[in-house]
């Protein structure tokens, strides 16, 4: 653990030189991948012409966590949590860089796209792994949650500014050129973490036998699975997941269908904004929220403006108030996420937070936002795109019933959410 993050009083994070660094190598990374992310689809269906290739490219940032969510989560446990990030960040950096290499000698194929595109998510999941435990080593777990919302906004702010230069990008250097950036962006996040002082937290099984790979596995479900606030959070993580899987999934359909904003009007692209900016707002807001009112209280109150938030959205036909409702369906719904991730940081022990986070992930991201594009999809295709959008009300709704009816039964209260750690493993 740093030094600085050794005092238990939240402090002004640009006091911590550590979480400045790795705030930029953030910062950096994000920019890159935001690129990649217009890119590579793009580069795809250039080389294949083939809709099924561009969606499993499309699909590759999640499916790694159904795969190896388990095996990142105990290996980040097992390791050096920052040597673990600057070896995916090194590895990625190779991984994205043979995508021009290979374009500049006339050899690049769409299998290999899709491979590059499968290594680097799953390169990408075991930095993850890492940082679900990194992070409250280098602020302390009482400065976590401006920590998190302040890593979220900056990915949120670079996501957008990446799309945007990813078009100008393709257009000027060429799109497999374009990943370079990605690569170098890789390479920058690497070397910025390296220049952090930080001494890692004991593992579990230091100094006596470690248990083995599977039982190592198991200790982090067993965890999740007795933690009753968390066993229901991550349920609510998944429904909103599926949520979000459902909006951008159908998002461009509903336009031109429901708002007659088609594929070449550059309002779609505010659309696309517009819920994106609003990730912004929720990382502002949350800080303020969580100094005021209890971690589970959130909940009750976000869920149900999320949903009274997509109904406007549904229901409207003006492209306008659409953007509006989904800017602040946006903050909704990333208050939600934040607020669970941090939660689960706070209570799960620093042993465990490889193993329980990536678990929690691989439920929430991995499962819910595949399963509701599918699901959204295949509405669409049998109603009509309304009926397919009105699938992530249907599930934020389904998560706030959850929660309000743990509430009112006194399954779970506010004042009983933090169970001690103790008894949750026991």
């Amino acid at each position: 653990m740093t030094q600085e993050s050794a005092t238990a009083a939240p402090i002004a994070l640009r006091k911590l030189s550590g979480f400045r660094l790795f705030w930029l190598s953030r910062a950096v990374s994000g920019l890159g991948s935001a690129v990649t992310t217009v890119a590579l689809p793009v580069l795809t269906y250039q080389e294949t012409r083939s809709a099924v290739l561009v969606s499993l490219v499309a699909a590759a940032g999640t499916l790694p966590y159904l795969v190896f969510g388990l095996v990142a989560g105990a290996v980040a446990d097992r390791v050096d949590r920052r040597t673990l990030m600057v070896g995916a960040d090194w590895l990625n950096t190779l991984c994205i860089a043979t995508v021009p290499v290979a374009a500049a000698f006339g050899a690049l194929t769409g299998a290999h796209i899709i491979l590059a595109a499968l290594l680097s998510s799953s390169l990408a999941l075991f930095f993850d792994a890492g940082l679900y435990g990194f992070v409250p080593d280098l602020v302390g777990r009482d400065n976590l949650v401006k920590a998190n919302s302040s890593i979220y906004g900056v990915d949120t702010v670079v996501r957008i500014a990446g799309n945007a230069v990813a078009g100008g990008l393709i257009a000027f250097v060429g799109t497999a050129e374009t990943l370079a950036v990605d690569a170098l962006s890789f390479a920058a996040s690497a070397l910025l973490l390296r220049g952090i002082a930080y001494t890692a937290t004991a593992r579990a099984g230091s100094g006596t036998t470690r248990p083995g790979f599977r039982e190592s596995i198991g200790q982090g479900l067993r965890f999740l699975a007795r933690h009753p606030t968390l066993r229901l959070m991550t349920a609510v993580g998944t429904l909103q997941s599926l949520s979000g899987g459902a909006i951008i999934g159908q998002l461009v359909v509903f336009a031109d269908r429901v708002l007659g904003v088609h594929g070449s009007n550059p309002r779609i692209g505010f659309l696309y904004t517009a819920w994106s900016a609003g990730g912004i707002g929720g990382s502002l807001l949350l800080p303020r929220l969580r100094r005021r009112i209890h971690t589970f209280t959130i909940m009750l109150v976000a869920l149900p403006v999320g949903a009274a938030l997509g109904l406007v959205v549904v229901l409207t036909t003006d492209w306008r108030i659409a953007m509006v409702a989904l800017t602040a369906w946006g903050s909704a719904y990333l208050v939600v996420i934040v607020n669970t991730m941090t939660y689960c940081q706070e209570v799960t022990p620093p042993e465990l937070q490889g193993r329980v986070n990536t678990t929690r992930r691989m439920l929430s991201s991995g499962l819910g936002v595949p399963l509701g594009a599918l699901l959204a999809s295949v509405i669409t295709v049998r109603f009509d795109v309304q009926a397919g959008m009105s699938l992530a009300v249907a599930s934020i709704s389904l998560a706030g019933i959850i929660v309000w009816t743990a509430r009112l039964t006194g399954t779970l209260r506010p004042d009983r959410s933090a169970e001690p750690e103790s008894a949750a493993m026991s």
